[in-house]
């Protein structure tokens, strides 16, 4: 499945997004408590709109308190505006997680980024070229490895993202270990460490290693060492359940057809993503979360400074990719960390000042088109 990123520019996300015509007339922007602030923000939110996207939730945080706004709808079937209270998808948000943690597994000297996959999942990275042996945690969390994209297999796509194939197999319950077996049926992208991809095997894979070094699934440990601590009340690791606790939009699909209808993806089962990108959350709770990442309570210093350190991602050359986290550098010339994501109807974006003192997170709820960058450039610059 080829889709569209606001950061990087490459494939990482689990859904196909081809822009298309508008769907909704915009709305203006509601929302907020900070009077008429954050205009280039608003436009970029109502534009999004404009270019049809149903509807869009953001919450900005910063010194002066928290902002939020919306534009355009939540249900299409009822006209509903969408609420900054939305829970929603967040697709490939959820890696920084995942990478989060196993960093505190690091800093524990439970595990050496330096370690190779197979030391922890002997045999399971093995087949038509891939071998474990030669890949290391680092490699799979920052996209070195070569590991082949199980979302590009041609059967899980016709599976799982055409209109059919999403209606037929939406709530099938898929393991990490076949997610991982689909991948090991293809070549490898290149040798470990001579280039980058994107693939979200490689994020399934540091999701399995977690539960083998401490005996607990990614879930219950992103839970205890993150949400919990935190206390984000909105987020979770749904594991198998299909709904979207409320409050809550819909989520609208064109699948492969950008010119066609758009159909209610709500619900599904996230195993299709697993620690790739199953979570839920809304935009206080990302916020919350990757200021806290960038202000250093949650990793030592030593593990923050491994996971910002960046490799080039063979896309704009104003992005890098860390460890579960993409370092944009905007037009004015200020540096955002953050990840972004998406699923069947839902594309995400969280992103945060390098003080971790100015965040954004925003969430699309149609997954054919807006420019998430846009609106991360109305209110950073």
């Amino acid at each position: 499945m080829r889709v569209r990123t606001t950061l990087v520019g490459v494939t990482a996300l689990l859904v196909s997004a081809a822009v298309a015509g508008p769907a909704v007339a915009a709305g203006p922007a509601t929302g907020g408590h900070l009077g008429d602030g954050h205009p280039a923000t608003r436009r970029a939110i109502e534009a999004a709109v404009r270019a049809g996207v149903p509807g869009v939730t953001a919450t900005e945080k910063d010194a002066h308190g928290t902002w939020s706004a919306t534009a355009g709808v939540g249900d299409l079937h009822t006209g509903a505006p969408r609420s900054t209270a939305d829970r929603y998808r967040v697709g490939s948000i959820t890696k920084t997680f995942v990478s989060t943690v196993l960093l505190q597994l690091e800093a524990e000297g439970r595990l050496s980024l330096d370690d190779t996959v197979d030391h922890w999942l002997p045999g399971v990275v093995r087949g038509h070229g891939h071998d474990g042996r030669r890949i290391t945690v680092r490699q799979v969390l920052n996209h070195t490895s070569g590991i082949y994209g199980y979302t590009a297999d041609d059967g899980f796509a016709r599976d799982y993202f055409t209109k059919d194939g999403f209606f037929a197999h939406r709530y099938d319950t898929l393991t990490p270990l076949g997610l991982v077996a689909i991948a090991m049926k293809h070549e490898p992208d290149f040798a470990p460490g001579t280039s980058w991809k994107y693939s979200n095997t490689n994020y399934v894979v540091a999701g399995m290693v977690i539960e083998k070094v401490t005996g607990h699934s990614y879930a219950t440990e992103i839970t205890r060492r993150i949400i919990d601590p935190l206390h984000l009340t909105a987020t979770s690791l749904p594991g198998t359940r299909v709904t979207v606790p409320r409050p809550s939009s819909r989520a609208y699909s064109k699948f492969t057809d950008p010119a066609g209808p758009a159909y209610d993806a709500t619900n599904l089962n996230p195993s299709i993503a697993s620690s790739a990108g199953e979570m839920i959350s809304d935009s206080a709770d990302l916020d919350r979360f990757y200021g806290a990442l960038l202000r250093g309570e949650l990793l030592p210093p030593k593990q923050l400074k491994e996971m910002k350190t960046t490799v080039k991602t063979g896309g704009s050359p104003n992005t890098g990719y860390g460890l579960g986290l993409i370092d944009t550098a905007l037009t004015c010339g200020v540096h955002v960390w953050g990840h972004d994501g998406g699923i069947h109807g839902s594309q995400s974006a969280a992103v945060v000042t390098a003080d971790g003192r100015h965040a954004l997170a925003l969430n699309f709820n149609g997954d054919w088109s807006g420019d998430a960058l846009a609106v991360i450039e109305g209110e950073f610059c």
